[in-house]
């Protein structure tokens, strides 16, 4: 009997992991006036392994057109609406009564922003009206018998760190402490997450070297060592998302939850604007999602993948400022995809192998790719991270897949890197992974997990 149910829970995993991403959602905003109908945005995210969408605010079309497709909505109430939710509880019934009630629970409703980025604001009114104006949404939500069920929250910047490089070292800025300490009491008592903005795409810009490109897409790249802890990080997303850790570490709420509102790298900018490309928002959003789906976590959050939603759904035509505000969208509005970063399910089936129509010249290195000895975990994430978000069929070394077993960073890199070698030209270079790879004459294939190469 116990055999039976973990070949149950076994397949139940693998069928999820092969579906959609609990952890995966999109921010869809409506700055724009060439936006496809809601009923076309509803089919088209069904279409996909995104499993939430977040809203700036609570259009009630687009509500409706999620009704029934399982798909977890946020909801937002704008800044403006502060001072009302804040000095009425009638005010926050009321809009409950507005864009809750008419929906729920057909149109899966999970979270409530309160305001975006208030803190930055540093309008000190607004700041002060904020928590109240969380907690009379909160009542009302409890007045409706929703308690728990939907949960409330505000937005913040990367900009209310004080201090994050290196990551264990993150602090709020004194400034905003107070107005935070309030905040985070409320979301340690309600369960709620503490949402962020983090963006590498801004870090790159203040910092354009190569190697620093490299670590803030999740390629491979020398790591950069935490000299307050001595980890390496091998990645940007991870360094900040630890960061924000540290800060509420440092403030006695380790134990709230972060979530990632949005994140991404826009495809297109001004000609003055470095890092825009439609090469480096691929590469940025199709590995983002690799690291999440690899389960693997931050080094200071490890084992679990932080709830993180993507900048953004379509571009935004009307934003104003730079080009680049205009170029996030991961769908045009005639619902083509700008680029594929694998979150179509039907870009998720395996490839069929290409037979080629004509000879090929032999490659110059045979056999199979692997990793070298001596290398660390940390590197070795960023190699499979980076190759899983290459194209290459990772599903085997998804739980439940034939390579899942044994369940080490060191395994599945090994296989993700081989895969992706045996998918490149098959020149040395691309079995290097800043160094971390090799090629062998050995087949490292092992047990049902076969290792695709050899001679040719």
């Amino acid at each position: 009997m116990a055999t039976f149910f973990f070949f149950l829970l076994s397949f139940l995993i693998c069928f999820h992991f092969s579906s959609a991403e609990p952890f995966i959602g999109v921010n869809y905003g409506q700055v724009a006036d060439n936006l496809p109908p809601p009923s076309a945005t509803a089919k088209l995210l069904k279409s996909t392994s995104i499993e939430k969408v977040r809203l700036y605010g609570a259009d009630p079309a687009i509500i409706k057109a999620l009704a029934n497709t399982e798909i977890g909505i946020v909801i937002g109430a704008a800044n403006g609406d502060i001072p009302s939710l804040a000095s009425d509880p009638n005010s926050a019934a009321q809009w409950i009564n507005s864009n809750v009630l008419p929906f729920y629970p057909a149109s899966k409703i999970i979270l409530i922003t309160v305001g975006n980025e208030v803190l930055t604001t540093n309008d000190p009114n607004l700041i002060n009206q904020l928590l109240p104006a969380m907690q009379n949404m909160q009542n009302a939500i409890n007045g409706a018998s929703l308690g728990g069920k939907i949960k409330v929250s505000t937005v913040h910047s990367m900009a209310v760190l004080g201090q994050s490089d290196p990551p264990s070292s993150g602090l709020f800025s004194p400034s905003y402490q107070p107005a935070l300490k309030g905040l985070l009491q409320f979301h340690k008592d309600n369960g709620s997450p503490f949402a962020i903005n983090p963006y590498p795409f801004f870090a790159y810009q203040s910092d354009s070297r190569p190697e620093t490109l490299a670590f803030c897409l999740f390629q491979p790249n020398a790591g950069r060592v935490d000299s307050g802890n001595g980890i390496k990080y091998m990645n940007m997303f991870d360094a900040q998302v630890d960061s924000v850790h540290s800060a509420l570490s440092a403030m006695g709420f380790k134990d709230v939850e972060i979530m990632v509102a949005e994140t991404g790298w826009p495809y297109s900018g001004d000609s003055n604007e470095v890092g825009p490309s439609i090469e480096n928002a691929k590469a940025y959003n199709g590995n983002l999602i690799a690291h999440l789906k690899s389960m693997v976590g931050t080094p200071l959050m490890p084992g679990k993948s932080v709830d993180t939603y993507l900048f953004a759904l379509y571009d935004e035509d009307l934003k104003p400022g730079p080009g680049s505000e205009r170029a996030f969208g991961l769908y045009k509005s005639d619902l083509s995809m700008t680029y594929d970063v694998g979150i179509s399910k039907s870009s998720q089936t395996p490839p069929t192998p290409k037979t080629p129509v004509t000879p090929q010249p032999k490659p110059t290195a045979t056999g199979w790719c692997v990793p070298k000895a001596g290398i660390s975990d940390a590197q070795l994430q960023s190699s499979l991270d980076y190759a899983c978000g290459q194209g290459i069929d990772c599903s085997p070394i998804q739980p439940g897949g034939a390579c899942f077993e044994p369940n080490t960073v060191a395994s599945h890199a090994a296989y993700a890197m081989n895969l992706y070698y045996q998918n490149s030209a098959k020149n040395p270079w691309n079995c290097d992974f800043s160094q971390t790879a090799t090629l062998t004459s050995q087949n490292p294939t092992y047990n049902n997990c076969i290792y695709p190469g050899g001679s040719t």
